[in-house]
Parts: C-alpha cells; sequence; structure tokens
C-alpha cells in the first residue's frame, strides 16, 4: 500500500477557508499573513510554507497543523512479512482488557532483562527513523511490560514500570508524526503515571519534553513552550549537577524555542538558544539519553533550524557550515538537519542545493524521509518548478510516491 499527499496543502487550505465562510483575504488577515501568501498556497504556485505559517493559518482554521500539511496517517507497507498498524498500538494503549477487568494476556511475562534488551532494540531502531519496524514491535512490547508490572513487585515492577514509561513514549512520538496527536497525549499520560511507579527519576522530564513535543505539533505553542519552560524551570542545573541533568534542561529549553519560533518571538528564541548551547557547551561533547540527543552539535542544528524558521536563510547556511561533529547524531537528527538546509536553498531559489540536500537526507533516513511532511512538500514544490521529465528529482518524487 502506498499514501499519496492528495489533496495538497492549498486544496486543505480552500476546503476550509470555505467551511468557515473566508475570503482569501479575511483568512490572511485572521493569520497574520499577507493575501499573497494564501493565495500562492491555494492556487498551488506554492506547496510550502514555514511552520510559523502553517502554524498561523491552522490556529485561523481552528484547526490542528497536521490537517494542513497532510502528513501520511497511517504505517505504510513495503514486504509481505509482519505488518505495522496503527489499530494495534492504539489497542496496545488503550486495550478493552483493563476496561473489563479481564485477564490480558494468559502467557507467562518475559523477564526483566529480556523486556529492556526489547526497549533498547526499539530505541535503537526509533533513532534510525525505521518507523514501519516501530508499529511492528512497539504494542508487543507494552503488552509485556504492563504484564511484567503486574506480575511482580518491588524493584522489578518498579524497574518494569521504568520501561513502560519509555515505551509509551516511543508510542506517543510515533502517533504524532502519524497526525494522531489525541491518541498521542493518551500514550503520553500513561507514560507520565508509569514514570511515577518507576525507578529512574528522569523519565518524567522526558515526558514533559515528549508532552511539549506533541503541544507543538498540535499547535498548542503557548501550552508547549509553558510545560517546557515551567520544568526547566524548575530543574535548573547547578555548578555540582550532573551531565544528564544539564541535557535535558537544555533539550527542555530548545522545546521551549521551538514553539516560541512559531510564535514568531524572535528574541526569546535566541535567550533559549543562547542558555542552551551555554548548556551544550559545558557538557563538551553530544550525549544521547532516551534515544534523545544534546551537545554542542544538536545546540547547532537547532541554531540552523531556528533560522530557517525565522526566515534567515542565507545565515542558517553559514551556521549550518560550523556545525560540529554532525556524525556523532542519530541519523534521523541528521536528516532533520539536512533538510533545513534544503528548505534554506529552496528559499534563496538555490534548487539544484536544494535537491542535493535533500537526497543527502534521503541517504540518511531513508524510511523517515516517506513520512516526513515537510520533506514531501519540498520535494513536491521543486518538482513543480521543474521543467524536465525524468531527472534526480524526479526520482526522488518517485521514490517518495509523489509522482501520480
Amino acid at each position: 500500500m502506498q499514501f499519496h499527499e492528495e489533496p495538497s496543502i492549498g486544496d486543505r487550505i480552500a476546503r476550509l477557508r470555505l467551511r468557515r465562510k473566508l475570503t482569501q483575504e479575511g483568512l490572511a488577515e485572521r493569520a497574520g499573513l499577507s493575501a499573497d501568501v494564501v493565495r500562492k498556497l491555494e492556487q498551488g504556485v506554492r506547496q510550502t510554507a514555514r511552520l510559523t505559517t502553517i502554524n498561523a493559518l491552522a490556529k485561523a482554521l481552528d484547526v490542528e497543523p497536521s490537517m494542513l500539511v497532510g502528513q501520511p496517517m497511517t504505517f505504510e507497507v513495503r514486504s509481505e512479512e509482519d505488518q505495522p498498524s496503527v489499530l494495534a498500538l492504539r489497542q496496545a494503549i488503550s486495550p478493552v482488557s483493563d476496561l473489563l477487568g479481564e485477564d490480558p494476556d494468559p502467557e507467562d511475562p518475559p523477564l526483566l532483562t529480556e523486556l529492556q534488551a526489547s526497549l533498547r532494540s526499539t530505541e535503537r531502531i526509533r533513532r534510525e527513523g525505521r518507523m514501519g519496524a516501530i508499529g511492528v514491535l512497539l504494542p508487543q512490547l507494552i503488552r509485556d511490560a504492563k504484564a511484567v508490572t503486574r506480575d511482580r513487585d518491588g524493584l522489578v515492577a518498579a524497574a518494569a514500570q521504568s520501561v513502560l514509561a519509555e515505551a509509551y513514549q516511543v508510542a506517543a512520538t510515533t502517533l504524532t508524526a502519524l497526525g494522531k496527536e489525541d491518541a498521542a497525549f493518551t500514550a503520553l499520560e500513561r507514560s507520565m503515571d508509569a514514570a511515577r511507579r518507576g525507578d529512574d527519576p528522569h523519565l518524567e522530564i522526558v515526558g514533559i519534553s515528549s508532552l511539549a513535543w506533541i503541544f507543538t505539533k498540535q499547535g498548542r505553542l503557548a501550552d508547549a513552550e509553558r510545560v517546557a519552560l515551567t520544568t526547566a524551570e524548575r530543574i535548573e542545573p547547578n555548578f555540582r549537577s550532573q551531565s544528564i541533568e544539564l541535557a535535558l534542561w537544555g533539550i527542555l529549553l530548545l522545546r521551549a524555542a521551538t514553539a516560541a519560533v512559531r510564535l514568531q518571538r524572535q528574541e526569546t528564541v535566541k535567550d533559549l538558544l543562547n542558555m542552551a548551547s551555554a548548556a551544550a557547551a559545558r557538557i563538551g561533547t553530544d550525549r544521547l539519553d532516551y534515544a534523545t540527543p544534546f551537545g554542542p552539535t544538536n545546540a547547532g542544528i537547532a541554531k540552523v533550524n531556528f533560522l530557517v524558521e525565522m526566515g534567515e536563510n542565507t545565515a542558517a547556511l553559514r551556521a549550518a557550515r560550523a556545525v560540529p561533529d554532525l556524525e556523532s547524531l542519530p541519523p534521523t537528527w541528521r536528516a532533520r538537519f539536512h533538510v533545513d538546509r534544503a528548505l534554506a536553498h529552496a528559499e534563496l531559489n538555490n534548487d539544484d542545493h536544494a535537491l542535493q540536500a535533500l537526497l543527502v537526507a534521503e541517504r540518511t533516513a531513508p524510511e523517515w524521509m516517506r513520512y516526513h511532511a515537510t520533506s514531501r512538500h519540498l520535494v513536491a514544490d521543486l518538482r513543480g518548478r521543474e521543467r524536465r521529465r525524468t531527472s534526480p528529482l524526479a526520482e526522488l518524487a518517485h521514490r517518495l510516491d509523489l509522482d501520480s
């Protein structure tokens, strides 16, 4: 089964605008944009827009941003092997057996060591952006972790609760990537409950970071900024803090900055980035905690992303050249960095350079690329500007299922 980006972002905007009985000018005024931006999107002259623009339009139309960008809403299937299922993931998060008080699983639960090994495997797959494999493995991991928490007590049960908390967090981010933000919120609520019962004091902070990301994806930007900053203030490190505490604090600052940049609060973004960069410099090298990197490299790619979002494309490309030790980051982070480079080049009408950056992103995390709405829209936009029938760009569009 393949998925396609139909209708386009412009089609979605136009349909929602008409349902709300707005003219293009009226929508533009509500969103604080020029009517020309709305017109070009609806006419298909542009297939992409900065996320600040998408969030402004989503707020004006009273919808979640995912309804505009048209991201894939389910797992793609590329083989006849075990097939990932959104329904199976939903059932694992909210099983009927919990409501009916039934025994959910007659099999003996796995050993704690087996459970922890499964979690580590899932984290590796997640860093590589292999969405289908996550969809296959995650429902069973959640069921197994719940079984251990029911069957055991004491330290083993607490450790299993920590595994369960992380598994729910992965489910939340996976569902968000598929535009299922409400189900993601349920998963995250359950993650926070499991974290409070677990043996890892950092998991609740990681959950707040994920919550801020989900709020950002929902277009709840003020809420995203608030939860990230409130938690960051609560855990603000001191000179005796360990590196992991600095990293978690820095990640929260970057989450808050991501929301702030889409609220077009540039001074706040710069302040938060400066604080996060200082924390990263104090750590010295990039860490990888709970499948999330933080350090000088991640702070550097965050700066590039924020500059692109603010429309400072020349500065973004200059900053991109200064990012250190890019290979230290997981594939999905590196791929997103190259997509940001491509966006900056495209805005500057350097289409060939944009294509090269997109091809690097695809080589880095090919499956992630097929699910990433911004990448897909950018490829469609560049393809619309190209006159050749066959080209490396046309081949990329074909691999992303955008040529029909």
